[in-house]
């Protein structure tokens, strides 16, 4: 069994925080294993819950189309979250129920080694560059320690449900996702450069 497949079944079977005792299925996350491009929001919301995959709610739809504005589809990329269950109400996940994920996504990204780890609202983007603001930050590639490798190219943007609340920011969103394919081909380069 592949390590996706058997984190999967880890966080389905998870009882590591109250969340589990309130949910309808675990969202342990879906997408390409060979994803260069790894997309991490903050927790499922109720669709999710119901479907047992990431974003398949209006949020998720307006990703999809996100994704396909760069010329990628979901199957080209590995959408996960940093809680695997819903928070009741979609608040806010609590610190401990953070940490008591943070193993599986930690899994996860060693596992797939992407190239670009995309953070998805200010939650996601905390546990990955600590102190940063998302209104400063969004649409800008930065360097952090890694997680499979000393550092690591992160690109935070705002979570596709703000756009369904602040029309505005779905431009905004459609303007940073132009960035995932410079990066790409930056780094692309960079790797040529190298040998």
């Amino acid at each position: 069994m592949d390590e996706l497949r058997k984190i999967e079944q880890e966080v389905r079977q998870c009882t590591g925080c109250p969340l589990s005792s309130d949910r309808t299925n675990a969202v342990p996350g879906k997408g390409n294993s060979k994803a260069k491009v790894l997309f991490i929001g903050e927790g499922p919301g109720k669709d999710e819950d119901a479907k047992g995959e990431p974003f398949v709610g209006a949020a998720g739809k307006f990703l999809t189309q996100l994704i396909e504005s760069i010329g990628l589809t979901r199957d080209d990329v590995f959408i996960a979250n940093v809680v695997k269950c819903r928070p009741p109400n979609n608040r806010d996940p609590f610190p401990e129920e953070i940490e008591a994920c943070w193993p599986y996504l930690l899994k996860q990204v060693k596992a797939l080694r992407p190239q670009l780890v995309v953070t998805l609202g200010r939650h996601s983007m905390d546990r990955f560059l600590p102190g940063l603001k998302i209104s400063e930050a969004h649409g800008q590639a930065k360097t952090y320690k890694g997680l499979w490798q000393p550092k690591q190219v992160y690109l935070p943007l705002y979570h596709p449900a703000a756009a369904l609340y602040d029309p505005k920011k779905r431009d905004v969103l459609f303007e940073d996702f132009k960035e995932i394919p410079k990066i790409l081909k930056k780094m692309a380069n960079t790797k040529e450069d190298d040998s």
